[in-house]
């Protein structure tokens, strides 16, 4: 029962803690949805905007702050600075912490190796991307500035062709973006996890990506992948070529990108060197990997392994034993190990303030039209500043008349602050022109002086009408655009570190097994227990031994490399090989498949089958009195896959499994004791593996189907009598003559 509450006059024992009864007096309930909205939102929003994900110009708001305030420091053309100095200064911009500042450095600097184009011109120990232990040292001991290419970053960055903000205390401004004269969004590779959202942008050839933006300012419906054939990564390596997945990352912007590592093979000294590795992976991670392969007995031809890396750059270097096919043994690594791997593209962008995941021709697009308006802007600055200085000029051509008037009209003024609207009454000019007059030097007050000047107006108007032109004319702004790409390709322009090849030419298929071929019968008992049997030992061997209550469920035989489907009771199919499992005698109990197979708590196997050529089909038959049949090619994987979800109709409990390969009859038991018996050639196959089926017996209500089986392995003798030409169909009650043992079903 509730305590009850006690008056304010009540007496009794104080409270030990006083202070917690004062803060549970402050205890306000609120919303969750108020919550959310107060206090989540804005940390989320926070997180996407003004941190995880790069803008149009490449760049996320920390790679910005630390490269202008390297700018502002005159480390563009300047020497070196101590990194601590550069971390100091970003502070009035970035205020993280030094160390999330230094970070960022590191991973934009030449050392580091990061970037295809990197910013940062480092010097001292920096890491490396390809080293997961290779520490960068500390900020004390290294040196930066900023890299040639960063000119093309800021290039009019004080003609206002961005938006500046204040910062974060207001005492300086920052640019929101940066006038970036290439789609440095497509070159600079780029990782953020957001709130809810991520984004993965791989990156590209600089002089590919120029030229594929010049293309595309001349036909938007260019053809991207003819001048951008693939991402170009940095460490080098290979990439497997697909075009679907290359098209389907081009065009949605999402996708994955196989790669692989470059080898060569030392026959003088009989060993591998890897020298270019997947960007996605490190030379730990794959020296643990090799090391765990071969310590497990799985790559027996490898004796040694080493990280040979130096300043000549990345070197792996694989020993191996005498006879061995270094082919063979780097198609196990590539199967085995990161060496292949693969890049999760997920070009997710902030537009305006708004992510947005886009394909390359989209972000052309959006790159283009920001790029436009930064030059627009540079335009419209020049030509305001020409219009200002062609209207001081005209001001000063007035007092050429009359010199000495002017000179009498400034010796004549009595108070200086006077001396410009005495120009302004004497001459008819503005304050502006009044200004620019009273400031000339004395020594330039001459004709010559003058004249030299107004010289100027003539091609000043030419300029201006040059000017006003190009603002009016969007083939001008882009015919300006490819200039400066063709400028980029010219000065910064390299050649690709990524191959591209192509699947054809790939001897690597995630399929491909070596183990030794020979005759084998596999045996599966009821409680999911495998057994590999060669004849010889079958021969050899005595009665098939099992646990108490289990038995043997099916039989067949196979060879070693026989590939095997174990359906289980959670609607999944397991992918093995017979080799996957040791010989064993009919003395033995056999793997446990569940185990064996890693399937998840609780999960039993219920059949295994050998696909072969996958030219068959399952039937599954139900409780429901429904059967379907489904295409073994639906079960085929193209990749290495061991585990298929879905695998059949999980609407009903199942009754029977079997596979067909050749059509024949069934008969079908329900629990009201009737039997019917129809050919499987009713049954039209199916290529979705989870299909509801169709009706083949019809059940009276609270009434199942209780057994399926084929016809040859009944004891009916009148077979007509429950033979059906269509289904679904009732069936007949069973005669005493037709009937049998219970035979044993799945479950």
């Amino acid at each position: 029962m509730p305590r009850k509450k006690k008056d304010a006059g009540d007496t009794g024992k104080k409270q030990s803690n006083p202070q917690v009864v004062g803060l549970s007096a402050r205890v306000v309930e609120q919303p969750i949805t108020d919550t959310l909205e107060v206090n989540y939102m804005p940390y989320a929003m926070s997180v996407i905007v003004s941190r995880a994900i790069p803008e149009i110009d490449g760049f996320k708001p920390a790679h910005r702050k630390l490269l202008y305030t390297m700018y502002r420091m005159g480390l563009l053309s300047g020497g070196r600075t101590k990194s601590a100095n550069i971390v100091g200064q970003t502070m009035r911009l970035n205020p993280h912490g030094d160390a999330a500042i230094y970070e960022t450095m590191v991973r934009l600097s030449k050392g580091y190796s990061a970037l295809l184009t990197p910013f940062v011109d480092s010097k001292g120990n920096f890491g490396k991307v390809f080293s997961r232990d290779m520490s960068y040292a500390a900020s004390r001991y290294t040196e930066a500035k900023l890299s040639p290419i960063c000119a093309e970053l800021f290039r009019d960055i004080g003609s206002d062709t961005v938006d500046f903000v204040d910062n974060y205390d207001s005492t300086m401004k920052e640019p929101t973006l940066l006038p970036t004269t290439f789609p440095n969004v497509l070159v600079s590779a780029n990782t953020g996890i957001a709130v809810g959202m991520a984004s993965n942008i791989c990156s590209f050839n600089l002089a590919e990506v120029c030229r594929t933006e010049i293309a595309y300012l001349d036909n938007p419906d260019c053809s991207i992948m003819d001048t951008l054939p693939g991402p170009d990564f940095p460490t080098g390596g290979e990439i497997i070529y697909d075009e679907t997945a290359m098209r389907e990352v081009y065009e949605t912007g999402r996708g994955s990108i196989k790669l692989r590592a470059k080898w060569r093979y030392v026959k003088e000294e009989n060993l591998i060197e890897i020298y270019e590795i997947p960007y996605t992976t490190t030379t730990e991670v794959i020296i643990d990997k090799i090391a765990d392969l071969v310590s497990s007995g799985k790559l027996k031809e490898i004796s040694d392994t080493r990280d040979e890396t130096d300043l000549s750059g990345l070197k792996l270097t694989v020993e191996l034993k005498r006879g061995a096919d270094p082919e063979k043994v780097m198609a196990k690594l590539f199967r085995s190990t990161s060496l292949m791997d693969s890049f999760p593209a997920n070009f997710n962008i902030l537009i305006e303030g708004t992510p947005r995941v886009m394909g390359v021709r989209q972000i052309l697009e959006e790159w283009t039209a920001w790029r436009s308006q930064c030059v627009r802007r540079r335009v419209f600055c020049e030509l305001s500043q020409k219009k200002e200085r062609l209207h001081l000029l005209r001001g000063l051509g007035k007092i050429l008349l009359d010199i000495d008037k002017a000179i009498k009209i400034i010796r004549e003024t009595e108070e200086e602050t006077l001396v410009v609207p005495n120009l302004m009454i004497g001459f008819g000019i503005d304050g502006a022109q009044a200004e620019y007059v009273a400031e000339i030097k004395l020594r330039n007050i001459n004709k010559q002086y003058i004249l030299n000047r107004l010289n100027d107006i003539e091609s000043l108007e030419k300029d201006i009408a040059s000017l006003e032109d190009t603002l009016k004319s969007k083939a001008k702004i882009r015919s300006i655009i490819k200039k400066e790409l063709e400028n980029v390709i010219k000065k910064y322009g390299e050649e690709r570190k990524t191959t591209i090849v192509y699947e054809d030419d790939t001897d690597y298929s995630p399929e491909e097994t070596e183990s030794e071929d020979y005759p084998v019968t596999i045996f599966f008992s009821r409680e999911g227990y495998l057994k590999k049997i060669t004849p010889q030992s079958l021969r050899m061997s005595g009665e098939q031994k099992y646990k108490d209550g289990d038995g043997l469920m099916l039989s067949f035989d196979g060879t070693n490399n026989t590939e095997l489907l174990v359906f289980t009771d959670k609607f999944q199919c397991y992918k093995t090989r017979a080799s996957e499992f040791p010989d064993t005698k009919a003395s033995l109990l056999g793997s446990y498949l569940p185990t064996a197979l890693g399937m998840d708590s609780g999960e039993s196997a219920i059949y295994v089958c050998a696909p072969g050529d996958y030219t068959g089909s399952m039937l599954f038959f139900y409780e429901n009195g429904k059967a379907a049949r489904v295409e073994l090619s639906g079960y085929r994987t193209k990749t290495n896959r061991k585990k298929l979800v879905g695998a059949y109709c999980d609407k009903s409990p199942l009754v029977s499994m079997t596979m067909l390969t050749e059509e024949t009859e069934f008969a079908l038991y329900s629990s009201d004791g009737r039997a019917l018996i129809f050919p499987t050639s009713l049954l039209a196959p199916k290529s979705t593996k989870s299909t509801l089926g169709v009706s083949v017996m019809s059940l009276k209500k609270n009434k199942v189907l209780t057994r399926a089986c084929p016809l040859s392995s009944t004891q009916i003798q009148n077979v007509s009598r429950y033979r059906v030409k269509n289904i679904p169909g009732a069936g007949a009650l069973v005669k005493e003559e037709d009937s049998e043992e219970q035979q044993l079903s799945l479950l």
